[in-house]
């Protein structure tokens, strides 16, 4: 593996595909550390097979995204949560 990464920003196409929402600025809850961050903070690595996002305070995996032609697989099993915010 590579010690070399990109930031959180790299998920918001592959996840804009998906989501609604710009998912870059949720903030989400780290698993194994309990740090609450932006994803856009997390760090990233891919982009093959897939996306691995990793916590910046822990580097613990996060989010998993592979992409196909016709489907996704997204793993958040790393986040406790994710805040999404909405407009009123």
């Amino acid at each position: 593996m590579t010690t070399e990464h990109l930031d959180g920003n790299a998920l918001a196409g592959p996840l804009g595909e998906i989501f609604a929402v710009d998912v870059t600025t949720c903030t989400g809850r780290c698993a194994s550390c309990g740090l609450t961050t932006p994803v856009a903070s997390l760090h990233v690595y891919g982009p093959e097979p897939g996306l691995v996002a990793r916590c910046p305070g822990c580097d613990e995996v996060v989010l998993r995204l592979v992409r196909a032609p016709g489907a996704a697989w997204l793993d958040l099993r790393g986040t406790v949560c994710l805040r999404v915010n909405l407009p009123d």
